[in-house]
């Protein structure tokens, strides 16, 4: 997912990143935006897009992870930030890959 995204102009900052709340998967800047993008992965798409798991609770947690983030690195309210779902279906090369971003919002 990484590589995806760095093939298309984002930075990586940071891959899994372990707070109290939860994880942050990928941190990642493009053009000033400080992006939080959480992964989804599905062997097949049987079950359906693995973006549509990201429940209000995941949502909650990843915006939770991203403030202390934002406090950690000392860029709160210095940068522009968006909450970004990568869903991931297959595996390897062959795999099948969506960014969505703005995907959802802090919620404030």
């Amino acid at each position: 997912m990484c590589a995806h995204l760095e093939e298309h102009g984002y930075r990586i900052r940071e891959r899994n990143a372990a707070y109290r709340f939860g994880e942050l998967d990928v941190v990642a800047e493009k053009d000033g935006v400080l992006c939080f993008v959480e992964v989804r992965m599905r062997s097949s798409a049987v079950f359906g897009d693995p973006a549509a798991t990201v429940s209000g609770a995941k949502q909650r947690k990843v915006v939770r992870s991203a403030m202390l983030y934002l406090q950690r690195e000392r860029l709160w309210n210095r940068v522009q930030v968006r909450f970004d779902v990568a869903s991931v279906v297959g595996r390897g090369p062959r795999a099948v890959i969506e960014h969505l971003p703005g995907a959802f919002d802090a919620g404030f």
